[in-house]
């Protein structure tokens, strides 16, 4: 249930975002933040189909060309806690500019390189700028709107960025790659976060944040910060040296020590990086566990579909995009018009349900694709049910903010976006690792390689959807709908 409207209305802006102009502007500053989220969660996946030609321009080796991922995932899964708290000491609409102008910068930077280290280098400071800009965006929108009915139209908006975003970049990312080339990918930024900046300069918070009350937790942030890099480091790396070897188990030891001890601080620090309190609530961290497993399993459906469109059907870049748009669109009406009606109507619990419920049906349908597919009777059906993210994400969002007062809007956004990241990762390593397991067994067998390579996928969307339906479980036991007259009407 979102926070008390008048208590978020003391400190949201009364008459304006930004400059002089009216309280018109804030959908304006929507469309600024929007536009930078839908930047980095793009960029997060339209390298995916072009792979390929990235590794063959540059030569790349094969274990070199998987950090033109990680090198985007570790800074930026790393840094949205601090850039979130930072935000609230330094002022929110400050950073998301910041993070955007780093971001713009380093995309040309990117699509400049000429050598397999200038790409990697690029694509770390992209990640550095990605977390500045996304760990403050919905940190902006409670405070902006603080009214049930308009903050439910302005999650919509930014829960299509995140649940549209990455199918929509596998599209563009495959347009690009086969019009021009791979360098566009990144050039097609630009033009984009300047605009954006022009924009966001006039109409986004020009709030004081609180960096005068005693300052950030500087050992807080280490810790903290430390912990979330190496973690989601020995996650990424999993599938290289596997995870039961002393490479990831070392390292994940160390990250979870200083996890533990960063949770530790912030029992005890005057001013912690991230208020445990924050946490409290069930509904609160139910959210965030419910998230976490959800997009372990629908980050890692749209990768895995793609290289089963590709390696198993022989779809190139531009037919493997345009084969996922219906998915990307449906997901974008459910997010961006439906959620917010059917929440209303029905409550956040049984439309997040919903949601649930279709996507296990999708990731199900998917552990049936034939290795003679046929696109409009085998691959389509199963897409049609993944409007169900769009309808789960708003949902999400909206209980995950829930405890968020003004003072800590950035920080709470931060924390949102960060089990975001850590479950995309963990979902991607974990489901490609079973894949290539199960397709080198397999091989081994005897069985044919496009029929191995469909065996493998097939076992990650069997597993997709146990997580979907593990995080259906936690739905109905910790995220039960409350009493009549607590309901959320977002």
């Amino acid at each position: 249930m979102p926070p008390d409207p008048a208590a978020v209305t003391s400190a949201a802006p009364t008459s304006e975002p930004g400059r002089p102009g009216g309280r018109d502007r804030r959908w304006l500053a929507l469309a600024v933040v929007a536009t930078g989220m839908l930047m980095t969660v793009l960029d997060g996946s339209i390298v995916t189909v072009a792979m390929p030609s990235i590794a063959a321009d540059l030569h790349f080796s094969p274990t070199g060309l998987g950090w033109v991922v990680n090198a985007y995932l570790i800074p930026f899964g790393g840094l949205l806690l601090l850039a979130g708290r930072l935000g609230d000491l330094l002022g929110r609409g400050r950073m998301l500019l910041l993070g955007m102008a780093v971001f713009t910068a380093a995309s040309v930077l990117a699509g400049l390189a000429g050598a397999p280290w200038m790409l990697v280098a690029a694509r770390a400071l992209q990640g550095v700028g990605s977390a500045m800009a996304s760990a403050v965006g919905l940190g902006i929108l409670v405070t902006l709107f603080p009214g049930p009915g308009e903050r439910a139209r302005a999650i919509g908006v930014f829960a299509f960025t995140g649940s549209a975003g990455a199918s929509l970049g596998q599209v563009l990312g495959g347009v690009l790659t086969d019009a021009l080339d791979w360098h566009w990918i990144f050039f097609i930024n630009l033009p984009v976060g300047v605009a954006a900046l022009a924009v966001g300069a006039r109409v986004l918070p020009r709030e004081r944040g609180a960096a005068g009350a005693g300052g950030a937790d500087v050992l807080g942030a280490v810790l903290g910060t430390g912990g979330l890099v190496l973690l989601i480091y020995a996650i990424v790396k999993s599938d290289q040296y596997g995870w039961a070897c002393a490479h990831t188990l070392g390292l994940g030891a160390v990250a979870l020590l200083l996890l533990a001890g960063f949770v530790l601080r912030q029992a005890r620090a005057a001013r912690p990086l991230m208020p445990l309190r924050l946490l409290r609530p069930p509904r609160v961290w139910g959210s965030y566990t419910v998230l976490m497993l959800m997009v372990a399993a629908l980050f890692s459906f749209q990768i895995v579909l793609a290289l089963h469109l590709q390696n198993v059907l022989g779809y190139g870049a531009f037919r493997t995009g345009v084969a996922m748009l219906p998915a990307a669109l449906l997901i974008g009406a459910a997010s961006l018009g439906l959620s917010a009606r059917a929440g209303a109507r029905f409550g956040e619990h049984r439309v997040l349900v919903a949601g649930l419920l279709l996507l296990v049906g999708m990731l199900a349908l998917l552990t049936r694709l034939p290795v003679h597919a046929h696109y409009a009777v085998d691959v389509l059906p199963p897409l049609l049910l993944a409007s169900g993210f769009g309808f789960a994400m708003p949902m999400l969002t909206s209980l995950a903010m829930s405890a968020a007062g003004p003072e800590d809007a950035g920080t709470s956004s931060g924390l949102f976006n960060t089990a975001q990241q850590v479950g995309m990762a963990t979902g991607v390593a974990v489901l490609s690792t079973l894949a290539a397991s199960r397709t080198a067994r397999l091989s081994a067998g005897g069985a044919g390689h496009r029929e191995a390579l469909a065996g493998g996928y097939h076992l990650a969307f069997g597993v997709g959807a146990c997580l979907v339906a593990v995080a259906l479980a936690v739905t109905a036991v910790v995220l039960r709908r409350p009493a009549r007259g607590q309901e959320s009407v977002a």
